[in-house]
């Protein structure tokens, strides 16, 4: 798909490859699904700007998954995001077990809530996550234990924080 970059086929190849990736990402940070949605476009927006120049699709994917980060880090600083009431997001298209986890998954703070979403729901390696979010792979081995005892501590009857 290299040589095609730009051209239609590419982009809808790209969207329909990582869309629904990049949209969990942002939700998971920002909780609302029109807001996760504006975010994941922004970062292909980005993508068409920058260009070509990936060594490789995990490249291209490590790429947006760190854009989409950065985005919505800058949406939950900005004022607008601060002067919003949330509405209550729809996830009755999951089976309840699934939105339970989901949910609970949610109230994690965040850097136990992304690591657990990038390497159960999007299979990445701790040493991927690492590279990604620019962390050493001991720091993540850690937010991903602690993230697994407060989700199954929720779970089994309330979250106990450290």
């Amino acid at each position: 798909m290299e040589n095609s970059f730009g051209t239609d086929e590419f982009i809808q190849h790209v969207l329909d490859k990582y869309s629904k990736m990049l949209i969990k990402i942002a939700f998971t940070y920002v909780k609302n699904m029109a807001d996760a949605e504006d975010i994941a476009q922004d970062a292909f927006v980005s993508l068409i700007r920058k260009g070509s120049g990936f060594d490789s699709e995990e490249h291209e994917k490590a790429w947006l998954i760190r854009v989409t980060i950065n985005n919505c880090k800058n949406h939950l600083k900005s004022s607008w995001s601060k002067r919003r009431v949330p509405l209550e997001e729809d996830i009755s298209y999951m089976q309840e077990e699934e939105s339970e986890v989901l949910i609970t998954v949610l109230k994690l703070p965040p850097k136990y809530r992304n690591v657990i979403h990038l390497y159960y729901y999007e299979e990445y390696s701790i040493n991927e996550i690492a590279e990604i979010l620019h962390k050493k792979p001991a720091t993540i081995g850690t937010w991903l234990s602690r993230g697994r005892n407060l989700l199954k501590s929720e779970l089994t009857g309330g979250f106990e924080y450290e």
